[in-house]
């Protein structure tokens, strides 16, 4: 059983807006998530736009390990505060699993510090969802692919930093390709980017796709002995000459 905890943000918009997203996720894609966790052993919360502080407290984001994020129509709703927020705790080593049209949350491009755009379309194509490094955590358990039925098709330039690792590369039925698992470091903290999840098709209730969440999770959540380390001026570990020492400071 893991110990880590997760807490899982969803705007939880389109779910209450529109019946063919509610017919999917009922409860929201925050639930089918979260319970996807939990029964994979990990400790599991729920947060969405609506609650004070978009359910993301200082107190909450200090208990949580790793945080999973998925929005799409409300993007800049976040509230500035919150996304400072979120970004020095991933700084500080939370972990963060960003989703599908997240890509766009406030909070993802301000750790890429890019535009984070691409190209879309959506028109229930194929996707083969391409393991590229097999010997990765996030990798772990999976075949050779993950193919979906019917996925909206994201394509290249995905404007990202090039990642430090990239775990899936997507294949489109219309042509296109896209980088679809890019891990990154953002100062302590892991950043897991993961492609699918539009929400008007049924892809967080995939098996393969919930394996790859939380190998993502475990991937993503702080080590347990991780050094902290100090900044600003240091004094010296051994005896140096300091007498043509100059300084402005």
């Amino acid at each position: 059983m893991s110990d880590t905890s997760v807490t899982v943000w969803n705007e939880f918009v389109h779910e209450r807006e529109h019946e063919v997203v509610a017919e999917i996720y009922p409860d929201g894609i925050h639930r089918v998530i979260a319970d996807a966790l939990e029964a994979r052993g990990f400790e599991t919360r729920t947060a969405t736009l609506e609650e004070p502080e978009h359910g993301l407290t200082e107190g909450t984001l200090a208990e949580t390990d790793v945080l999973t994020w998925w929005g799409h129509a409300a993007h800049e709703e976040v509230a500035d505060e919150v996304v400072d927020r979120v970004r020095a705790h991933v700084l500080d080593g939370m972990g963060l699993i960003v989703l599908h049209s997240g890509h766009y949350s406030k909070v993802f491009r301000r750790l890429m510090g890019t535009t984070c755009s691409l190209r879309w379309r959506e028109a229930a194509e194929r996707e083969r969802l391409w393991v590229v490094e097999p010997g990765h955590p996030i990798a772990d358990g999976l075949d050779e692919y993950i193919e979906l039925e019917a996925a909206e098709m994201y394509g290249e330039r995905f404007d990202v930093p090039a990642p430090d690792t990239l775990v899936f590369t997507s294949w489109f039925e219309g042509g296109e390709v896209f980088r679809s698992g890019c891990c990154y470091r953002r100062g302590a903290g892991k950043v897991f980017y993961f492609r699918p999840g539009h929400e008007t098709y049924p892809v967080y209730h995939s098996e393969a796709i919930q394996r790859v969440l939380a190998n993502a999770c475990s991937w993503a959540a702080p080590a347990e002995a991780s050094p902290t380390p100090t900044f600003g001026n240091a004094e010296p570990l051994e005896e140096i000459d300091r007498s043509d020492e100059r300084s402005v400071h």
